[in-house]
């Protein structure tokens, strides 16, 4: 008998509220993983393009309203039927609420679209963030992959990455460059959080 037990394939669930590349990247990722699975995409938005993505991958998706993602009753079983162990936020805008994060501690992920503190907050997501970078003459930007916490982009920051910035760069320059990163590295950094984790 081996002496090495392997270790217990974790599933993920993918919370998306808008288009989806980040949840499509992260699914592709983990297709050929015998560790880490894709079990469920969800969204708080039944027109969310993220969820076509995922249909189209074969992973099983869900909508939840905003009473649906506050009543522990609705989530928990839900998340429990798909096997859930680990969630990532990945352009996910409701607040996740404080029963979630307590049932998942330091197993809920979120990518910020700028290198937080700055640009992080209420209504910082998307466009605005690359709207307030190129208005405040930033010579770079980034992304941030962080724990989620009870305050809007405030838990422990785990992992961040850089690019620099021209003044020439337009908004939609910037949210290219900080995209290009999120390709790159979000899945890799999920990857070994996950890892860690166990």
């Amino acid at each position: 008998m081996s002496r090495f037990v392997k270790m217990k394939k974790t599933n993920i669930a993918i919370f998306v509220s808008g288009s989806g590349t980040n949840c499509e990247n992260l699914i592709k990722y983990f297709s050929g993983s015998e560790d880490i699975c894709p079990t469920l995409v969800l969204s708080n938005r039944a027109d969310a393009y993220g969820l076509v993505r995922a249909e189209r991958l074969g992973v099983p998706t869900a909508v939840a309203t905003k009473a649906q993602l506050n009543d522990p009753d609705y989530m928990l079983p839900l998340l429990q039927q798909y096997g859930v162990g680990f969630i990532v936020l990945a352009g996910f805008l409701p607040l996740v609420p404080d029963y979630l994060i307590e049932a998942f501690p330091r197993r809920i992920v979120n990518l910020h679209p700028a290198l937080l503190p700055k640009y992080g907050g209420k209504g910082m997501w998307g466009h605005h963030v690359h709207e307030a970078v190129k208005a405040a003459g930033e010579t770079e930007t980034g992304m941030t992959v962080h724990y989620v916490s009870s305050v809007c982009d405030g838990g422990e920051i785990i992992a961040q990455f850089r690019v620099a910035l021209s003044p020439d760069d337009t908004v939609d320059d910037i949210a290219e460059k900080e995209h290009q990163l999120e390709m790159q590295h979000f899945p890799k950094v999920v990857e070994e959080i996950i890892k860690d984790e166990r």
